[in-house]
C-alpha cells in the first residue's frame, strides 16, 4: 500500500470557484512529482488534504483525467499515469510546431514586453545549474517556454501548447538527473532571445524548433523511447 502523500495548500480563491482550486492544487503536485508516476490514492483522502468536499475534487480528477495525468480506476480510486514515451512524443511534436511559431510571431513584435521576463528565466536558468539544483532548473526552463507563447500575442497558440507544456514539464521534472546536464539550454535560449530581439522572426523560429528537438530527443531517451 502507498503511503499517504500530502498535498500542497490549495491556492488562493480564484473566480472558477472550488473546482478550479481542486484543480490546480492535484495538477500542481502531478507536474513536480510530489504525486508520481504510477501512484494510487483516492477521492477522500485527496478531498480531506485539501479541505475540500468530494464534488469539487470528483470534477477536477475527471479533467485531469481528460488531460492524460490521472486514470479513475473503478472500487480502486485514483492513479497517476506513467509517462509514456510514445504519447510524449507526439506531444512534443505538436508543442515544437507550436513553439516555433510563437518565437517566430514574437519576433516580429521584437519582443513586445516579455524578453525581460524570458530572459530573467534563463538567469535562473543558469543559476540552478551552477549550483546543481536540478528542481529549480525544470522550473525556470519550463517558465522560459511558457512566457515565450504566452507573449506571442496568439492566445489560440497559446492555450493549445498550455497543455502539451504540461506534460513536457512532467517529463523534464522526472528526467532532470537521468540525462546529460542541460548545460546547452542556456547558451541556446539565449540564441532564442537574440534573434528574437533582432526582430529576426526565421532565425528565431529555427533556434527554437532546433532547441526542443535536441532538449525532446534527450528527454524521450532517458525515458528509453
Amino acid at each position: 500500500m502507498h503511503p499517504k502523500r500530502v498535498l500542497p495548500e490549495p491556492p488562493a480563491p480564484r473566480p472558477e470557484g472550488l473546482v478550479g482550486e481542486a484543480y490546480e492544487a492535484l495538477k500542481a503536485s502531478v507536474l513536480d512529482l510530489s504525486l508520481p508516476p504510477g501512484h494510487e490514492t483516492t477521492e477522500p483522502l485527496i478531498a480531506e488534504q485539501l479541505g475540500m468536499s468530494r464534488t469539487p475534487v470528483h470534477a477536477a480528477v475527471l479533467r485531469l483525467e481528460g488531460e492524460g495525468f490521472l486514470r479513475v480506476l473503478p472500487r480502486r480510486g485514483v492513479r497517476v499515469s506513467p509517462i509514456e514515451p510514445a504519447g510524449l512524443r507526439d506531444a512534443y511534436g505538436v508543442l515544437i510546431a507550436l513553439e516555433a511559431a510563437a518565437a517566430e510571431a514574437l519576433a516580429g513584435r521584437r519582443g513586445s514586453g516579455v524578453l525581460a521576463g524570458m530572459r530573467a528565466a534563463n538567469e535562473a536558468c543558469a543559476a540552478a545549474l551552477a549550483a546543481d539544483d536540478m528542481a529549480d532548473w525544470a522550473a525556470a526552463d519550463d517558465r522560459f517556454h511558457r512566457l515565450l507563447v504566452e507573449g506571442c500575442g496568439n492566445p489560440v497558440l497559446a492555450r493549445l501548447a498550455s497543455s502539451m507544456a504540461d506534460h513536457a514539464q512532467r517529463a523534464r521534472t522526472a528526467t532532470a538527473r537521468l540525462r546529460p546536464r542541460p548545460t546547452r539550454s542556456v547558451a541556446e535560449h539565449g540564441a532564442i532571445l537574440d534573434a528574437i530581439a533582432a526582430g529576426d522572426a526565421e532565425a528565431a523560429r529555427e533556434a527554437t524548433r532546433r532547441h526542443r528537438a535536441r532538449a525532446s530527443a534527450e528527454i524521450l531517451a532517458a525515458l528509453g523511447g
